[in-house]
């Protein structure tokens, strides 16, 4: 007889917001066209060729000409295959193949693109993600859909691995449509001024979009002012953009002016940033890239007084004698539109509208100077000296985010000593070494990892050595010093101690970018450096800085700081109430029934109504009783007095505040079980109202700033007091004993309990106006007691059941924490999947559990271990977090379990389907379930994960495999898993019952087989296996107990995977004698918690969220549960009973047709049965699911990469 079960449940959700999309955002429809094909053979360039017949020209898709496609002479990763597509295009989508009919292929790229062949950037999807998953083979060809497009002449793809048993092979196609530019360049001296058409009606919206290009760090891009000093200003500081708004009643902006808004950051890199600011009224909307901001500016109106002139590129303003001492601005601005007018078309065509001052033209210059970046702490960059000479003269610049790090090493000749330039706490300092001396040392600058280009000068000759870095110079004298210049000087990091070179990094390498390289007199061209003709490096990728802003979007929650280095941020939530990677989790309990419940006594704690949610905690006072009330006090006076005024003024209208806002406080209100008011109301001589219409003298204002007439417990709008609904009011005509107007004191106390409306904020009382009226009132705190979420529970019986909820993004933090007690030794407390992604908690073995999920870098597992069984029938804490930082699990007082997310991975969980749970079947004799991965050689659009096991033609080298099964015959197929290259996976059990495996991943070689001598599993009872192939090595492991590890012979590279199959293969082409046996017999029993990677078959087939994938033959159908003592090939009358909803089907299945699901509503699901029987208790803050949205652009249709063997 199966246990009583209780959870307690609460899911509280935050929906990421709707945001406002900027004007024309999007790709044409029709901007689709291949522009790769048509290019002559010139068109494509190359880093170099194995041979003529494999050069770039061969690149081009589909084609077969040459040798089939461009393979370079060497296959590393600083190869690269470039096109030049004229002009600048539009670029909308990019496909690649491998070399025609070979065994080159790419399997994963970066995508550069550039305006003119140099100065390149990379192009990143979701912010963070670098690389492309390339092909599987030579022909199929893979198509990725760019979101968001872009604008270039010129694309590299830059090869990151390939396939191993081959060399680097790529065709390759580029998608997309013309591009109209309009370009307007200004040289840092020189201003644009436009006119506006003067009408007598102002445009009920100002809109101004452009992109622009920087080449330098600050410059006024846009000014307007008004004729009271009111003005907007869009001015780039420090390669972030700033908008400034003055209503009018502040100067110009100044150095300490406040800041309106800044956003972007970086944006002096050269390349071109889109921006679109959008004034209507008081309401702005400004938009750089892809990041939005909405605020409302302060005064009646932010644009109705600005005059009809703008200017662009710096400050013009004609006749005008105010001072404006800001930078004017350096590069190019595109596409200028002022209220869809074309400004630089006005300025080309030298319309009257226009005034031009200084150096304006109508092309932009590409950049010179070729950055360099430095990937890791291994990379260096290795360039000759001016050996002989008798000073050391090396002028640089830099920019980083690290803190520490080795610049520059150089060891003079003849044994005169070395020298070390390196970055410490952001400081440059300077150390010569020389034998028999003590290190001279100079240090210079300060804050130099903010991610800013800083200039670096450094000198030595025999009487001083000086460091010039930005301003800050620092000089060092030498007494009688040799200094004889080395010939080998080695930036960012050393060849390594084995080169005999004497460099050193003591604080590890540099991570940043260098440029503008000068030793002695000569400038370095890296362009030389790539090629080979000059010194050497590692790690490195030229013309081109990699910098990323970490930062922003900010992934720190609730007001954390965010720091940053190359590889990672980090959150300093000191302050902030919060506590965790990403200042996510509240260090406060929820209310005072939770305090109550520690066992804490009465006094003031903080609350954090919300939880995780953006709603900080506050101060309340807990007084701890029979039941817990919090108490929220005022800040309105304790009593207020009431005298006679003129009629028809009001006596008193009095506001009261609290100390926590109105989120905080309804949040607050909304969690407690119950909610009231006090309020003391004494009155005397004279007060009545008048007797023809009975209006009410007094009312009061709740937090929804609506007006109440009802008082003290009586129903809303009844315009009673509690004596008017008991009818014991001193004066029966009225309804309030203060409204009776008697020539006597008297009084209600009145309790206002609709918690909808609390808490009070604001109290009016009104007179006929007789002069002695007199009246007194008391506001008691707000009281609120006990907790909704705290025991509201429900009962799971059988594995079907289940609770919907509305579906949710947890897509940067989601965090679970429950109770829960159990029997059984395994089985899934919650899942959700999305169409890759999905999100899984469950007890693994009875000491086990794990949480595991997938954002598009493959599957990821956070385990916790006891050394006592967890299902013992007593309650268990279960809380995990996952973010972009990575994923936490903590089980009752056991260690906290941790793992890290990639440094550049993807880090939104995408989830569209149902939370759910396990579920189990029944397969009669001669039944089958075949589950379809997908179909040979289509067209991969946006494919999601190089290790996803749902992606066709994908070379796995790995698998998880987990089943439940309890049967009685032999021998029996468990699972059988094809390939379109007949490879298969075969799970048997043979005649006596044991396990056997199969594993066939090369088609010329016999398959593996495996045979598991642990008991007979034909016993009719329920048993768990798990199997996990790494390359060569599988574990083997039996009902969480007996493991066995053995290896492969016939290969590591399961290709093409086609199907799964459970019960009867009807083909079973090339397979061995014992599985083709097995295969025919099928498998008559129950199966449950079938897992093949990510894909789950019986749940697909028996509770579909989407176009099913899976055919069914003969009889399936929904078990409540395999648990072990049911015989095996049960009649139909042990079947569960049909799906609640009818969401499920039992009963015979149409042969050959596939399952359809009756409720496809998309919607979260709470399951209470964990595999067989398991009983949740979600949490004392129950399940809390929390979702902080704080990027507000979401991708659609966006394809994701991983590091295959990365998590």
């Amino acid at each position: 007889m199966a246990s009583v079960a209780w959870a307690v449940l609460k899911v509280l959700l935050l929906l990421p917001t709707q945001t406002w999309s900027p004007v024309g955002a999007g790709n044409p429809p029709d901007c689709d066209s291949p522009l790769a094909s048509a290019l002559p053979r010139s068109s494509f360039s190359s880093s170099s060729e194995l041979s003529s017949s494999h050069g770039p020209g061969f690149s081009r898709l589909n084609r077969r000409d040459g040798a089939g496609g461009w393979t370079p002479l060497v296959s590393n990763k600083y190869q690269w295959l470039q096109i030049d597509l004229g002009e600048r295009m539009e670029v909308t989508a990019v496909a690649t193949q491998g070399g025609y009919g070979s065994s080159d292929w790419v399997t994963s790229y970066l995508l550069m693109f550039s305006d003119g062949g140099r100065n390149w950037k990379q192009y990143r999807r979701e912010e963070s993600i670098w690389g492309f998953p390339g092909n599987t083979n030579a022909d199929s060809v893979v198509h990725y859909r760019l979101q968001p497009p872009f604008e270039a002449r010129f694309l590299r793809f830059l090869p990151l691995a390939w396939n191993p048993r081959g060399r680097i092979g790529m065709r390759i196609e580029v998608y997309g449509c013309a591009y109209k530019s309009e370009v307007v360049y200004f040289d840092g001296q020189s201003a644009l001024l436009y006119t506006l058409d003067k009408k007598p009606l102002k445009p009920i919206r100002d809109v101004i979009s452009l992109k622009f290009k920087a080449m330098q760090s600050n410059g006024i891009l846009l000014h307007r002012e008004g004729q009271h000093g009111n003005h907007i200003t869009l001015e780039l500081i420090k390669g972030k953009l700033v908008f400034f708004l003055n209503s009018g009643n502040a100067k110009l902006p100044s150095t300490i002016a406040p800041v309106t808004l800044t956003l972007g950051s970086l944006l002096d890199d050269q390349h071109w940033h889109s921006v679109l600011i959008e004034l209507l009224d008081t309401q702005v909307n400004f938009t750089v890239d892809k990041h939005t901001h909405h605020f409302q500016a302060k005064g009646d109106s932010s644009n109705l007084d600005l005059n009809f002139e703008i200017s662009f590129g710096g400050i013009l303003s004609p006749g005008r004698s105010r001072a404006f001492t800001r930078k004017s601005f350096h590069g190019c601005l595109e596409n200028l539109y002022y209220n869809g007018v074309d400004v630089t078309e006005l300025a080309k065509k030298h319309k009257p509208q226009i005034l031009m001052m200084g150096n304006v033209s109508f092309s932009c210059p590409q950049p010179q100077t070729v950055p360099v970046t430095f990937l890791s702490s291994r990379s260096y960059l290795a360039l000759p000296g001016n050996s002989g000479e008798d000073k050391v003269s090396v002028t640089f610049q830099f920019r980083t985010w690290n803190r520490a790090g080795h610049l520059l090493f150089g060891e003079l000749q003849r044994g005169s000593g070395s020298f070390v330039l390196f970055l410490k706490d952001g400081k440059l300092k300077l150390s010569l070494f020389q034998a028999g001396q003590s290190p001279r040392n100079v240090t210079a600058g300060a804050g130099l990892n903010d991610g800013q280009w800083h200039s670096v000068s450094f000198s030595a000759k025999w009487s001083h050595m000086n460091v010039v870095v930005d301003d800050d110079t620092a000089v060092q004298p030498l007494v009688a010093v040799l200094i004889d210049s080395g010939d080998t000087y080695y930036f960012g990091g050393c060849l390594g101690n084995s080169s005999g070179s004497g460099c050193k990094s003591p604080l590890g390498g540099f991570q940043g970018c260098l440029r503008l390289i000068t030793i002695g007199d000569k400038a370095v061209d890296p362009i030389l450096v790539q090629q080979g003709a000059l010194g050497s490096f590692r790690d490195l990728q030229i013309d081109s800085c990699g910098i990323t802003d970490r930062c922003l979007p900010s992934y720190c929650e609730h007001g954390g700081e965010c720091s940053q280095s190359w590889d990672t941020f980090s959150c300093d939530c000191l302050g902030t109430g919060y506590t965790g990677e990403t200042c996510h989790s509240s260090l406060y309990e929820q209310s005072c029934e939770a305090h109550k419940h520690r066992g804490n006594p009465s006094g003031l704690y903080y609350i954090d109504a919300d939880g995780s949610g953006p709603l900080g905690p506050f101060l309340v006072y807990c007084n701890m009783t029979d039941s817990a009330w919090t108490v929220v006090r005022h800040g309105g006076p304790d009593a207020v007095t009431l005298r006679g005024a003129p009629s028809g003024h009001p006596l008193s209208a009095v506001s009261f505040a609290y100390a926590a806002g109105a989120g905080q406080l309804r949040a607050a209100v909304n969690l407690a079980e119950r909610c009231e008011q006090r309020l003391a109301l004494r009155c005397g001589t004279a007060r009545r109202p008048d007797s023809r219409d009975g209006t009410p003298l007094s009312w009061w204002v709740g937090r929804t700033n609506e007006t109440h007439t009802s008082w003290g417990g009586s129903l809303p709008d009844a315009q009673k007091c509690t004596c008017g609904l008991e009818g014991n009011c001193i004066d029966s005509q009225y309804y309030c004993n203060c409204d009776a107007g008697q020539n006597e004191w008297t009084s209600d106390t009145i309790v206002l309990s609709q918690k909808e409306h609390l808490p009070v904020t604001q109290i009016v009382m009104t007179d006929t106006g007789q002069p002695h009226s007199e009246a007194d009132y008391t506001l008691g705190p707000l009281l609120c007691r006990g907790d909704k979420s705290f025991w509201n529970s429900a009962s799971f019986n059988t594995e079907t059941s289940y609770l919907h909820f509305p579906a949710f993004h947890g897509e940067l933090t989601a965090d679970v924490c429950f109770f829960f007690k159990t029997t059984v030794s395994s089985g899934v407390f919650m899942e959700n999947l999305g169409i890759t992604d999905f999100i899984r908690i469950e007890l693994r073995a009875p000491t086990e559990v794990t949480f595991s999920f997938d954002v598009g870098n493959g599957p990821c597992e956070v385990t916790v271990q006891s050394p006592t069984p967890f299902n013992d029938n007593q309650w268990h804490h279960v809380r995990a977090e996952r973010n972009v930082k990575g994923a936490s699990l903590q089980v009752d007082q056991l260690p906290q379990k941790m793992q890290p997310a990639p440094a550049d991975g993807h880090v939104r969980l995408q989830l569209n389907s149902q939370l759910f749970i396990e579920i189990s079947a029944y397969f009669a004799t001669g039944s089958s379930m075949t589950y379809h991965f997908q179909e040979h050689y289509t067209l991969s659009e946006n494919s999601s994960s190089l290790v996803s096991s749902l992606h066709r033609d994908v070379t796995l080298t790995r698998e998880m495999i987990t089943l439940s099964f309890r049967t009685t015959r032999t021998p029996s197929l468990l699972l059988y898993v094809s390939s379109f290259y007949e490879e298969y996976l075969s799970v048997i059990l043979a005649n006596n019952g044991s396990l056997q495996i199969r594993y066939k991943l090369d088609r010329h070689q016999n398959p593996d087989a495996f045979t598991f001598d642990f008991k007979n599993m034909a016993d009719g009872q329920l048993h768990q296996v798990k199997i996990n192939r790494e390359e060569a090595v599988v574990m083997v492991e039996v009902n969480q107990s007996a493991k066995k590890q053995v290896i492969l012979s016939s290969g590591t590279e399961f290709n093409a995977v086609k199907s799964l199959i459970l019960g009867k293969v009807l083909e079973a082409a090339g397979a061995d004698p014992d599985t083709r046996r097995a295969a025919t017999s099928g498998f008559t029993g129950c199966l449950s918690a079938v897992r093949f990677g990510c894909a789950a078959p019986l749940k697909a087939a028996l509770r579909p969220s989407g176009p099913s994938r899976v055919t069914v033959r003969g009889h399936v159908a929904p078990m409540a549960r395999c648990a072990a003592g049911a015989a095996s090939g049960s009649p139909a009358r042990e079947l569960a009973p049909r799906l609640a909803g009818g969401a499920g089907r039992s009963g015979p299945v149409d042969e050959g047709e596939p399952l359809v699901n009756a409720d496809r509503r998309d919607s979260a699901v709470i399951g209470g049965v964990i595999a067989v029987e398991i009983f949740i208790l979600l949490c004392i803050t129950a399940i809390a699911i929390r979702i902080y949205q704080q990027r507000k652009l979401r991708k659609e249709n966006e394809s994701k990469v991983s590091k295959k063997e990365e998590c």
